[in-house]
């Protein structure tokens, strides 16, 4: 059995379901637990995230939307309060049904109609991982250690790139993000973020720079051709990493309605 190192946990108060698609996961590999109310997990996921229960966070929560007491979207709505970087996908019997909106509405990166497919539900969990992966590009020595400490501490995975090839190489790999200075020494950024949308059109790019006034005209046209956003330096790292649960959220939703 293969080793993913992602916690999942799936409620439903139907309690057989949700142990039948825990055993499926964890033959898959998965660390994955049943809940059988909306109470139970937000209990697990409050032990969990607090280190006073065994194991590690979850990565996921897989939750049925129609539950007595505490509904999905209740649930969501529970866990983006205390946990807002905790991934929350939805399933239920009734794609018409209104809870389903209520439920993106609070957050739900997804909401899955039963039965589900298990494939595309294994490939959406392979992709979690990567949407933890960063590329730096800034020719600031002092800046990117910084930021990338700041960042591995989080649990991100940083890389950083400072030459056109190595920066066109990495762009490639799905899944991951990638912070552009908007002023770099000898690669005109504007020009290499349109290189980057010919090669990867969804690759999130967060902008970076100190210069807000002189680069003005070169961000203006960056976000016209999609650039995420823009963070003018010296910002606050609780700013970068809104962004980037709200991009990390956007993008797994994206892969489980592809």
């Amino acid at each position: 059995m293969v080793e993913n190192n992602l916690r999942i946990l799936v409620v439903d108060d139907h309690l057989m379901m949700a142990k039948t698609l825990v055993d499926i996961l964890r033959v898959k590999g998965y660390e994955a637990e049943a809940a059988g109310s909306g109470p139970e997990a937000l209990e697990k996921v409050a032990q969990a995230s607090s280190g006073s229960a065994q194991g590690k966070p979850f990565d996921c929560v897989l939750s049925d939307i129609k539950m007595p007491e505490v509904n999905g979207v209740e649930l969501c709505r529970a866990i983006r309060a205390r946990q807002p970087d905790l991934p929350v996908v939805l399933m239920t019997a009734y794609s018409t049904d209104k809870l389903v909106q209520e439920g993106l509405e609070e957050g739900a990166i997804a909401a899955l109609t039963k039965p589900l497919d298990i494939n595309a539900l294994l490939c959406f969990f392979s992709s979690i991982r990567k949407q933890r992966s960063i590329i730096i590009v800034d020719d600031d020595p002092q800046f990117c250690r910084t930021l990338a400490d700041l960042l591995q501490a989080r649990g991100f995975a940083v890389t950083q790139a400072t030459g056109p090839h190595a920066i066109l190489e990495r762009v490639v790999v799905n899944g991951q993000v990638m912070l552009l200075e908007m002023k770099l020494a000898h690669i005109d950024s504007l020009e290499l973020l349109k290189e980057i949308r010919k090669r990867n059109p969804h690759l999130p790019v967060i902008l970076v720079t100190g210069y807000r006034q002189e680069m003005a005209s070169a961000i203006e046209a960056a976000l016209e051709i999609d650039a995420y956003a823009c963070l003018y330096k010296p910002f606050e790292i609780e700013e970068l990493l809104e962004l980037l649960t709200r991009i990390r959220h956007q993008e797994m939703g994206r892969l489980l309605r592809a």
